[in-house]
């Protein structure tokens, strides 16, 4: 009996492998985005070298400023849904898999990329979601068209929520901060 139980706790435990394709598939979707977000990156600049055309009309210039524009908001938001792809597949492995060594052991890495459970993943994730939806809501703000003054009010909400988002994320974060540290040493804190 003790012998199936082995066998079957280590096809268990082994089976945490088959999140290597979520990592994997990640990770790809990444590089994905990445490379649309840099051809759009290349495009635009291509398109802004005829800026500075002597023979285009000030309207001309205008639409292709606020075309610019917009379509560096568009090439920010790729890249930050890239990140979010990257993280999430570092982090599904550290956390199923195995640490990343050279994540740990070096100074010079980013530490955001260190993630130590599943908690932290979730936050890391939930901070770069919320700045896809502020850069998307600064995206759809370009090009709204105020039409009546509950246009300006619905503008005006969104950018409360926004900032409130922002507001509770950094609340909670700093709260966070002061409990851990209050944990890891006592005496310091007079307990």
């Amino acid at each position: 009996m003790n012998f199936i139980e082995k066998l079957f706790e280590g096809m268990l435990w082994n089976s945490r492998f088959v999140i290597l394709s979520a990592v994997i598939g990640s990770l790809l979707a990444g590089f994905a985005i990445f490379y649309m977000a840099t051809v759009d990156v290349v495009n635009l600049f291509g398109h802004a070298l005829h800026y500075a055309d002597s023979g285009m009309t000030e309207e001309a210039r205008k639409a292709l400023h606020d075309s610019t524009v917009s379509h560096i908001v568009e090439v920010v938001d790729g890249y930050l849904l890239a990140t979010v792809m990257l993280i999430f597949s570092l982090g599904l492995y550290e956390l199923f898999i195995s640490d990343i060594d050279q994540a740990h052991g070096s100074k010079a890495s980013s530490k955001i990329l260190v993630i130590s459970n599943l908690d932290d993943l979730k936050s890391r994730l939930a901070k770069v979601i919320l700045m896809i939806l502020i850069v998307t809501l600064f995206e759809e703000a370009l090009n709204m068209k105020m039409t009546t003054p509950l246009d300006l009010v619905y503008l005006g909400a969104s950018i409360a929520l926004i900032a409130l988002a922002l507001y509770l994320t950094h609340a909670a974060e700093h709260g966070t901060g002061k409990e851990e540290s209050a944990g890891d040493n006592p005496e310091k804190h007079g307990h």
